[in-house]
């Protein structure tokens, strides 16, 4: 991305979710990974379920390689409204070099944290825990009442 990206705010990123136009937010940059579904090594099912919202804290949790964040600005089709380089006001470095590592630098915390999605993860891990625990009790209870085990 040379000169000025562009700026977009989430609501319009929100309309990338598929599988044919797929963009998330990391650190501040837009990435478009529709081309790298397929390549993606987690699978293309991760980046979907990402897709449409701000993905730094799952991004940085897995532990990327550099080779990773590096790909992020292959992917980059601009940045969030609010976001600023950390290095913005002593920038002047016009290399493609500099421009790069403006661009992996960012700070913000414009985006909200979406919390549906941390209580739909505990639902998904609390409730099969609940059903298999109630299946286990439900199997050795009523074969203790008949008389039958196993």
């Amino acid at each position: 991305m040379g000169g000025n990206p562009r700026v977009f705010d989430l609501s319009h990123v929100a309309l990338h979710t598929t599988r044919n136009d797929c963009w998330l937010v990391i650190n501040g940059q837009v990435i478009d990974v529709t081309k790298f579904l397929e390549e993606h090594p987690g699978g293309e099912e991760v980046l979907l379920e990402a897709s449409g919202k701000d993905a730094t804290k799952e991004f940085e949790a897995i532990g990327h390689s550099k080779a990773a964040y590096g790909l992020l600005l292959e992917y980059q089709v601009g940045v969030m409204r609010g976001f600023k380089h950390a290095n913005a006001a002593t920038a002047e470095d016009d290399t493609e070099e500099g421009t790069k590592a403006r661009a992996c630098v960012m700070t913000g915390s414009a985006i909200k944290d979406d919390k549906k999605t941390r209580c739909l993860g505990a639902i998904e891990f609390v409730l099969p825990l609940v059903v298999a625990s109630f299946a286990f009790w439900y199997h050795y209870s009523s074969a203790g009442l008949t008389g039958m085990t196993q």
